[in-house]
């Protein structure tokens, strides 16, 4: 909370002063909790995110959320430049740097430990440079290859995601035999690329891709069988933060429920996976999920495959 402040001799003050805070040590994905399931904020600096286009299309805007979710809570502050939403428009590289970079260097410096969502490896790699600490790649390699010999490179951890296609295409992508064990098929085969580029098994954490190329059945699907993916052997991550599927779910009357109606339901997508032994679940509103993980933590903490494995560690 901001304090109150008044210059000598002119009584109580009459306007709030900020706080200012000083830096905090850089956050290490290391020092990440492993008693229970992290919490990663979902920050989009961008004008056309299905959930909250435009609300932080500045850096000011955007760093002031982030440091909201920071201090709320948030293990880790996820900023992405570029929407991967189906039939978004693709952002130059440019564009997408000049975005997240200003904003990835002010949480760190607040001591926030954040990861740069982008498909593209120049932006990655500029964001670890910003201080970014995990690369978080929703195109499963499938964009630049040269993405695999930058995670092995840096030995940053690296969050692979199960897509097919593109943001124009995933949609009538979504055939499979069984979803839970294609996708695992699918993402232990990419992982041979990572492997191959000198990558490390402790660097590697797995998104099944929820509204990637599957449909709503297809992802309620992954959900119940989230074990399938955890015996590659990997860290976990859930991304089901406001997605169609959720809201398709709440429809009441004949209409789906708007993206900012399904945090409800989102938390509780959040308690479940926490229960499973998801490493992480990627979320908007970072509070109530935090609370989730908390409660499923002390009913039944599951430990989660890897936890305690740290890239770079031997």
């Amino acid at each position: 909370m901001d304090s109150l402040a008044a210059a000598p001799g002119t009584g109580p003050a009459t306007s709030p002063l900020p706080v200012l805070r000083k830096p905090r040590p850089a956050a290490s994905f290391k020092d990440l909790p492993t008693d229970r399931t992290l919490v990663m904020g979902i920050l989009n600096v961008t004008p056309d995110s299905f959930s909250d286009g435009g609300r932080h299309s500045t850096a000011d805007t955007a760093v002031a959320a982030g440091l909201r979710m920071f201090y709320a809570g948030a293990d880790i502050i996820d900023v992405g430049g570029e929407s991967t939403r189906p039939g978004a428009a693709e952002v130059s590289v440019e564009e997408e740097q000049r975005r997240v970079l200003p904003v990835i260097e002010a949480l760190v410096k607040a001591g926030a430990l954040v990861s740069i969502d982008t498909m593209h490896a120049a932006t990655a790699e500029a964001a670890l440079d910003a201080g970014a600490a995990i690369i978080n790649d929703v195109s499963g390699l499938t964009l630049e290859p040269e993405m695999a010999e930058l995670v092995a490179r840096s030995k940053a951890p690296y969050i692979l995601t199960h897509r097919r296609g593109d943001a124009n295409t995933m949609d009538s992508l979504a055939e499979y035999r069984n979803v839970a064990q294609d996708v695992a098929a699918e993402l232990a085969g990419v992982r041979e690329q990572l492997y191959a580029a000198g990558a490390t098994e402790e660097q590697i954490i797995l998104d099944p891709g929820l509204g990637f190329a599957k449909n709503e059945a297809q992802n309620w699907e992954l959900l119940q069988n989230i074990d399938v993916l955890q015996a590659l052997g990997h860290k976990v991550l859930v991304a089901a933060s406001r997605k169609r599927f959720l809201g398709s779910l709440l429809t009441v009357a004949g209409k789906a429920a708007q993206p900012l109606e399904r945090d409800a339901a989102t938390a509780a997508v959040t308690a479940i996976s926490a229960y499973r032994g998801a490493w992480a679940v990627r979320v908007h509103d970072v509070g109530a999920s935090l609370d989730a993980v908390k409660v499923a933590a002390r009913i039944a903490p599951v430990p989660c495959p890897a936890a305690s494995a740290v890239p770079g560690d031997s």
